[in-house]
């Protein structure tokens, strides 16, 4: 019952699905009972968690195509009629936002323009959760941890397309969904995410499992950095349960919520680096040449409004995370048994963890 049961039977459009968090998000709704189908790019990676998890076979239908495209994504929403949508479709990563700065604009605005668009023409969606980051603030690494109404910004054309998507997300709530509204939208923001499954450049676990498994050094260029991290599931829990309330509750939810570890529990970059060879079994950290391009050293997030109206907060501390996080790599390479169903039990063990902690979500 966890979620209320609200998800089975219901039809759920996942943009981004292939991605990393859309594929830990499309298996979850799986096993919630929904009908879950997909519109996504797949990740430029020799290894695809999608393509791990068997979610081609899985899900009730995917089209790969890019949400740029109007006439594909609209066909698509016409085609399957959901109810409920949860848009994670986009270019993640930072340092690739330098090198193509139009596309990441181009995908992360604009693309998320064309996906409420594409919901506003079908009248089945009545819930809408626009999955953005932690880095849409202005960082002025401050200490405290940011409030959902604080002004939005970002040095890098990621972080601040980001940004931008945050803008569209609420103009667009109110010029087109405050009376009769035909759905309700709200926005997810989230620190930095980890889990088994992601193979993307330029981030640091990955990078670590990358050189571990292959038996060489990976360098950190870094180090004393701090990062709100937290396992991959804790932020789709948030995502899931503000999908839910948009559903039950409608505009009384069509807001901007975070989703992070507790305040002040940041781990830095070394030592995370540290503690995840520890747990490989092998593999050395060291400093690597910066290059020049601007990282952020500071950045937390406030989550005390998703704990208070959605009863949502962290099950797993940044070491937990961490360790459950190398866990299901290390299953993975040394195939210590089938990573479908280890990828299930991470999910129950996740929920039970939840419920012995009383969070209200899982109960």
């Amino acid at each position: 019952m966890i979620f209320n049961n609200i998800y089975a039977g219901k039809t759920v459009l996942v943009t981004g699905c292939a991605g990393f968090k859309g594929s830990w998000l499309s298996f979850w709704l799986k096993r919630l009972g929904a009908k879950v189908v997909g519109y996504s790019l797949l990740p430029d990676t020799a290894e695809r968690l999608y393509e791990v998890l068997g979610l081609s076979q899985l899900l009730d239908d995917v089209l790969i195509a890019d949400i740029r495209d109007s006439e594909k994504l609209e066909s698509f929403f016409h085609k399957h009629d959901p109810e409920i949508v949860f848009h994670l479709a986009a270019q993640p990563i930072v340092r690739l936002s330098y090198l193509e700065p139009l596309e990441t604009y181009e995908t992360n605005v604009i693309g998320t323009l064309k996906v409420l668009e594409a919901a506003r023409k079908t009248s089945s969606v009545k819930s809408f959760v626009n999955v953005t980051t932690d880095k849409c603030y202005e960082n002025k690494e401050k200490q405290e941890g940011y409030r959902e109404d604080e002004p939005m910004g970002g040095y890098d054309m990621y972080s601040s397309s980001k940004g931008c998507s945050e803008l569209l997300t609420s103009s667009y709530r109110r010029s087109f969904l405050s009376e009769g509204h035909p759905f309700a939208l709200a926005s997810a923001r989230a620190g930095n995410v980890i889990g088994g499954g992601d193979w993307a450049k330029d981030r640091l676990i990955p990078d670590c499992i990358k050189a571990f498994a292959a038996g060489e050094t990976v360098f950190i260029r870094n180090p004393l950095a701090t990062r709100p991290w937290q396992h991959v599931l804790e932020p789709l829990a948030g995502y899931l349960r503000l999908g839910q309330k948009l559903l039950e509750k409608g505009a009384q939810y069509a807001q901007g919520y975070n989703f992070g570890p507790e305040p002040n529990k940041s781990i830095k970059v070394c030592a995370v680096a540290q503690k995840v060879a520890e747990i490989w079994g092998s593999g050395k950290v060291e400093v690597g040449k910066a290059d020049g391009l601007h990282e952020a050293t500071l950045l937390q997030l406030d989550i005390e409004k998703a704990e208070r109206e959605l009863g949502v907060r962290p099950v797993y501390t940044a070491e937990e995370a961490i360790i459950k996080t190398t866990q299901w790599y290390k299953t993975f390479y040394e195939r210590q048994t089938d990573i479908i169903t280890y990828t299930q039990s991470q999910i129950d063990e996740f929920i039970q963890t939840a419920q012995a902690k009383k969070i209200e979500w899982s109960i």
